[in-house]
């Protein structure tokens, strides 16, 4: 168990010990690491643990979440017996989305982000368009957005806040009612407010990331893309769903005569700061467009399996020179162990072939992929985050495996610590009320749509 006065003192400086810290290729043993303000500045190999040591058993760099929608976390298990397809439950989504207001989403994203650190994930790229009231009105100071911040601090998560751009409700439509609120008109009205909103976060967060998102080629034409490439500093993270449906793709051709990665192209988005999400129906060309100009393809197995979206082709992408990264997006699972499992399963399945992605590249994509995509430094490395993982290697579920096999045979329920900048913002031997205040939170949300409403208490 941590001694409390052990936990404050990392905040600062201090260091840990792993009796064995897996780092990709690397699995190192009596390894003595030190954090000076979040950062890890010096390791030891070979020795033994001091006595004001936090002392760690099998331990990991902390994972990367790149893309989260953190109030999709409702739907769970209130959705997933109702069949249909993605743009059946996009309805369900968005009478969720209809209902949320500030003080609520707020204590929602804390309690989603809570549940994301208990599992392993030390950063998260939340992709969020609910910028607006429901008329479309916008409110007085980026109240949604604070919101996201402030639950991150509450969480203890490393947050890259993704602002989306949002301006159509399909190609050539306008946004439906439900879309509303998510819109900003046009994209010179998006770049104005996301320069507004970095200035507002750098006074009152200045811990937060700015990135930005474009929706999607479906929700942002491609004249506003190339304006939205143009306007952005050209260091900041960019985002974009693409070819999630083959519907998708449909609308794209007959719009455009191409489809959505080579609009991108065309566009001039493509490049090593964007990711594609999902990146599912790719055509050859695609592919290399795609690994020609490294990008980030981030899968998001549990929903793209939950959503029946389809498999992407993970390996080829690999093999073109994108990067990969995995990510939650809708929350029904929130387990970075089991979205690597699941990338894994899915290449065996289309591959009828086991051992598509070792256990040492599935952690490289999970931890360094992940922070890479939210425009972080790798943690686990001299000179990166103070930000690590530890992992119960004795329990039911893991006890007699090999450390770097652990990604392939624990889960989120295994984790023991995770440290995000040099502090302990989850212990399982502490946060047991914790955990269970954020559950109480979120069933109580789910429940009651009225309680997602302005002044709920």
């Amino acid at each position: 168990m941590t001694d409390r006065r052990t936990t404050l003192r990392l905040l600062d400086e201090g260091w840990i010990w792993a009796d064995t810290l897996v780092r990709g290729a690397d699995t190192v043993r009596s390894v003595r690491l030190k954090n000076e303000a979040g950062v890890l500045v010096d390791e030891q190999v070979g020795v033994r643990a001091q006595d004001d040591d936090l002392v760690l058993g099998t331990a990991f760099p902390a994972f990367g979440n790149a893309h989260s929608h953190v109030f999709h976390r409702l739907l769970r298990g209130r959705t997933h017996a109702d069949g249909g397809t993605f743009w059946s439950w996009r309805d369900k989504m968005y009478a969720v989305a209809g209902a949320l207001e500030p003080h609520a989403f707020e204590r929602i994203a804390a309690a989603g982000f809570t549940e994301m650190v208990a599992n392993g994930w030390g950063a998260v790229g939340e992709f969020q368009y609910v910028h607006h009231r429901a008329d479309g009105e916008s409110y007085p100071d980026h109240d949604m957005e604070l919101a996201l911040a402030n639950a991150a601090r509450t969480a203890g998560i490393r947050l890259t806040l993704l602002d989306t751009c949002y301006l159509t409700g399909s190609i050539g439509a306008d946004l439906s009612p439900e879309q509303r609120r998510f819109g900003d008109a046009d994209a010179e009205r998006w770049l104005e407010r996301w320069f507004r909103l970095r200035s507002r976060l750098a006074s009152t967060h200045p811990e937060v990331l700015l990135g930005a998102a474009i929706h999607s080629v479906r929700a942002v034409p491609a004249d506003a893309i190339a304006s939205i490439v143009r306007g952005l500093p050209t260091d900041v993270p960019l985002h974009i769903h693409l070819s999630e449906q083959a519907a998708e793709n449909e609308q794209s051709l007959t719009a455009y005569g191409r489809t959505p990665a080579n609009v991108l192209a065309d566009a001039g988005a493509l490049s090593s700061r964007l990711s594609v999400v999902h990146a599912t129906h790719l055509t050859d060309d695609d592919i290399t467009h795609l690994g020609e100009t490294g990008v980030h393809a981030v899968f998001c197995p549990t929903t793209e399996a939950d959503l029946g979206d389809g498999i992407g082709p993970a390996t080829e992408l690999v093999a073109a020179g994108a990067r990969l990264a995995v990510g939650s997006d809708q929350n029904a699972v929130v387990d970075p162990l089991l979205e690597l499992r699941g990338l894994e399963a899915g290449e065996r399945l289309r591959s009828q072939t086991r051992g598509r992605f070792s256990p040492q590249e599935l952690l490289t994509i999970g931890t360094q992929g992940g922070y890479s995509a939210l425009g972080v430094p790798a943690p686990g490395a001299v000179g990166g985050p103070f930000d690590f993982v530890e992992v119960d290697s004795s329990s039911v579920r893991t006890a007699g495996s090999m450390p770097p096999q652990l990604l392939l045979a624990g889960t989120g329920s295994d984790v023991v610590r995770t440290i995000v900048g040099g502090r302990v913002v989850y212990d399982r031997g502490r946060d047991g009320p914790r955990l269970a205040h954020a559950a109480a939170e979120l069933a109580r949300f789910a429940a009651d749509p009225a309680s997602r409403s302005e002044g709920a208490s």
